[in-house]
């Protein structure tokens, strides 16, 4: 498939715990469209705050950064965009660990999401391509990059079969991604 397995270091330690999670941005990009270089995982990820002392433990000290306890707590605790970081000390790979919340578009998807395997022996969760495609119209209406829009274009023309057209519209009419979405549908 492709060339993701330095990401499973992070993936596989979730799995082991137990946590629910799915991948998105730039690697889910990856799966779905056309291979780029990236140097970190965005996870969508279903943490409690009950569930933080078994987080940290899964990724000990001396092989990664996990944010202290206490902001790890503030982050779990916010209503939406709660977000940290995790380090793989090692070889410098980052984990964007973006927390579940009650956005409609993060409650729609989790259900949604893929298992895949990752060759030679991995498998992660994955974020529905429906899901990735409208956070890039989201990040091209915020930042105005062109990446996002070519991102999309790489995984409509890869992997175009696999995504459900009519979910796409009605969030796009939902989010107010109407203009973006006829831009990259042109780009």
């Amino acid at each position: 498939m492709h060339d993701l397995e330095h990401f499973l270091v992070f993936t596989d330690t979730l799995e082991r715990t137990g946590l629910r999670y799915f991948v998105t941005g730039s690697v889910a990009t990856i799966v779905y469209g056309e291979p780029r270089l990236t140097h970190d995982i965005d996870v969508v990820l279903n943490l409690g705050e009950g569930e933080i002392d078994r987080l940290i433990a899964a990724f000990p000290e001396d092989r990664f950064y996990v944010p202290p306890k206490e902001a790890l707590r503030t982050e779990v605790g916010r209503d939406q965009r709660g977000h940290f970081n995790l380090v793989h000390l090692s070889t410098g790979y980052r984990a964007d660990v973006y927390l579940l919340s009650r956005q409609p578009l993060h409650q729609w998807a989790f259900p949604r999401r893929r298992r895949i395997a990752l060759e030679p022996t991995g498998q992660l969760w994955l974020a529905p391509p429906e899901y990735v495609i409208l956070r890039k119209l989201e990040y091209f209406r915020e930042g105005g990059s062109d990446k996002h829009l070519r991102d999309i274009q790489g995984m409509l023309s890869v992997s175009g079969d696999q995504v459900n057209m009519e979910d796409i519209e009605h969030w796009v009419t939902r989010l107010g991604l109407r203009a973006e979405w006829e831009k990259a549908r042109k780009a």
